[in-house]
């Protein structure tokens, strides 16, 4: 099972690196071409603020599921520092499971919602994209964090250590702040 959790994991990473590495490139370049236009030759790009409005987005929600790979989402651990150690690893398996199932309860909201953009043929005022491939991101980001969210339920299902995302055990986390 921790292999077929493996190649899903190095899968949905690369993804997550290659679409957050483009978009952040994009943005950068979008933005330094509209600033040149500007003040060089006195013309912004006209696209420039809603495509990077559209990356953000993008960078937003697949950012998202990074953090929760790497385990650097937010938790609130005042409860979960005073419980022992079983406990907390209950907590965590719990959190896990409630986390990865709203994860995927917003993924299909977010998708009925693109679905709603999309028959309503809206446009973007600059790009005149059609608004639901710009919006499409958002049900990926979700479920790729669901994903990884169910993963951690997994390892934390077969494995005695406390697991924050498939390869993030708490106690090496800790570890790993203490030396940095």
């Amino acid at each position: 099972m921790k292999g077929i959790l493996h190649q899903i994991s190095q899968v949905t990473e690369t993804l997550e690196r290659v679409l957050i590495t483009s978009f952040i490139l994009i943005m950068m370049m979008n933005s330094t071409a509209n600033a040149i236009g500007r003040y060089a030759f006195n013309q912004s790009l006209f696209f420039a603020e809603e495509l990077n409005q559209f990356l953000i987005v993008a960078v937003t929600f697949i950012g998202f599921a990074y953090a929760v790979r790497k385990g650097r989402n937010i938790r609130m651990t005042a409860v979960y520092d005073a419980l022992d150690p079983r406990a907390q690893k209950h907590l965590t398996t719990l959190i896990a499971l409630i986390t990865s199932l709203l994860m995927f309860y917003l993924a299909y909201q977010s998708l009925l919602y693109v679905a709603e953009l999309k028959t309503m043929n809206r446009l973007s005022p600059a790009l005149q994209l059609p608004v639901f491939w710009v919006y499409a991101i958002i049900p990926v980001g979700f479920a790729i964090a669901g994903l990884q969210y169910l993963m951690s339920l997994a390892m934390n299902l077969i494995h005695d250590d406390i697991y924050l995302s498939f390869d993030m055990i708490e106690n090496k986390q800790e570890q790993a702040r203490e030396y940095s």
